[in-house]
């Protein structure tokens, strides 16, 4: 899967600028770190649903682990055809856990932590959006794979004070769907899903997307029929 290199470079990129020249020591230290996480993750993959429950709650908390528990998911579903929802499921719920405690943390933290995290300007759009949208601010993005921005939305719930079941029941939704939608691609396409992972996100994102809103769509439209087929049902008993 190489996510050891993966993760090793996001950690790297992530904090090197918290070590200086002067201190070789410190930056052995860290180095010895880094190779003892990635040993970590790479048998973490090998757990199979324990390990991709815990990979989504890292990823979705404080370190970023972009686009493996993507992969691993989509390559569980390859192996296990009949488990299309289970492993998506797992992936959602740990993915929750994640961003609750994100949630949390920007809750108590409030809005200085969200300045202190991110730029003025992308905060000020984000919570635009919140207040006109509400919860598709939070389940867009949650369907969305990297590198489509995410936490900077659940940092902004939690400094909203956005209530605590809502953000849950968006985020699973979000998460499950994404996750549901790559297992079954993983199963109608196999190995060719990966690749398109990793060289086209942002076509995998839009795919997940319109496929969610095709879905919404023919919801209302069912939706309506039922309605108005009940309503000349009434129409029709009350003239007898």
């Amino acid at each position: 899967m190489g996510s050891a290199f993966l993760i090793r470079a996001v950690i790297k990129l992530k904090t090197a600028p918290l070590f200086l020249m002067e201190w070789p020591w410190l930056s052995n230290v860290w180095s010895q770190t880094i190779h003892a996480l990635s040993i970590g993750f790479d048998k973490l993959q090998t757990w199979g649903a324990p390990g991709i429950f815990i990979i989504a709650i890292f990823d979705s908390s404080l370190l970023s682990i972009p686009e493996v528990n993507d992969f691993l998911v989509v390559g569980a579903c390859i192996a296990h055809n009949d488990a299309v929802y289970y492993y998506p499921l797992v992936a959602a719920a740990g993915s929750v856990i994640g961003c609750l405690a994100l949630f949390h943390i920007a809750r108590r933290g409030g809005q200085a932590l969200l300045r202190n995290r991110f730029s003025k300007k992308n905060t000020d759009r984000v919570e635009a959006l919140f207040a006109k949208y509400g919860a598709l601010s939070l389940i867009i993005p949650s369907l969305c794979p990297p590198p489509t921005p995410f936490k900077i939305f659940v940092t902004t719930a939690g400094a909203l004070q956005y209530p605590r079941r809502r953000f849950v029941v968006a985020i699973l939704f979000g998460r499950f769907t994404r996750y549901t939608v790559e297992g079954i691609l993983a199963v109608l396409y196999g190995q060719q899903v990966l690749t398109y992972l990793r060289e086209y996100p942002l076509r995998v994102a839009l795919i997940i997307v319109l496929v969610v809103l095709a879905a919404f769509v023919c919801y209302k439209v069912f939706s309506r029929m039922m309605i108005r087929r009940e309503q000349h049902q009434g129409a029709m008993a009350s003239g007898d």
